[in-house]
């Protein structure tokens, strides 16, 4: 019975994304503007809970990175949103090593050998949950649409989504001034 219910969960969310997402064509991806929304402390909720496998099979959980700010970002490698932002995320993980970690939430990719086609190409140094099915997505409800590929989550020290970007990262830089005014802390500097 649990799994009939999460498979029934699964599909509401998913239509309730697609519909809500407007314009989404058929290509898998949205199109959004990528603004940044903060969410205030005192109306930010209980810590995500997520764990499951990462790319190479190994156990990957949300709970053992909170203390620090952490940036998840949800992506699939066929998504050509997701390729323009990429550059702009790594450069906002370089920048904040010390102060901010970062993860990935792999949806859509059939193999765990296309996503990690993806992260080699790229030189992504950050894990990723694999979640072809995207139920990866479910402890975000209500936080991003489970269509909005690329989404980026920002999580305070203590694993709660603190900001949200839907669609492409417009820039390093406004992750990283995120995460500074999240962690109290000054990033190294980034060029451009």
């Amino acid at each position: 019975m649990p799994r009939v219910a999460t498979a029934l969960l699964v599909a509401a969310l998913l239509l309730t994304g697609c519909s809500s997402l407007g314009s989404t064509g058929d290509k898998g991806y949205i199109s959004q503007d990528g603004v940044v929304a903060t969410v205030d402390e005192d109306e930010r909720g209980k810590p995500i809970e997520l764990s499951g496998e990462d790319l190479d099979g190994e156990q990957l959980d949300l709970a053992d990175l909170r203390g620090q700010v952490t940036v998840v970002n949800v992506w699939w490698s066929a998504c050509p949103p997701c390729r323009a932002e990429m550059p702009h995320l790594l450069e906002a993980e370089k920048a904040t090593e010390d102060i901010a970690q970062f993860v990935g939430i792999n949806i859509r990719d059939g193999s765990t050998s296309q996503a990690k086609s993806f992260v080699r190409k790229f030189g992504v140094p950050y894990r990723s949950f694999y979640s072809p099915d995207g139920k990866a997505l479910l402890p975000f409800s209500g936080t991003i649409p489970p269509n909005a590929i690329p989404s980026t989550v920002v999580l305070d020290a203590e694993g709660r989504v603190a900001a949200t970007v839907i669609g492409v990262l417009p820039s390093a830089r406004t992750l990283v001034g995120v995460i500074e005014d999240l962690s109290g802390q000054k990033a190294e500097p980034i060029d451009g």
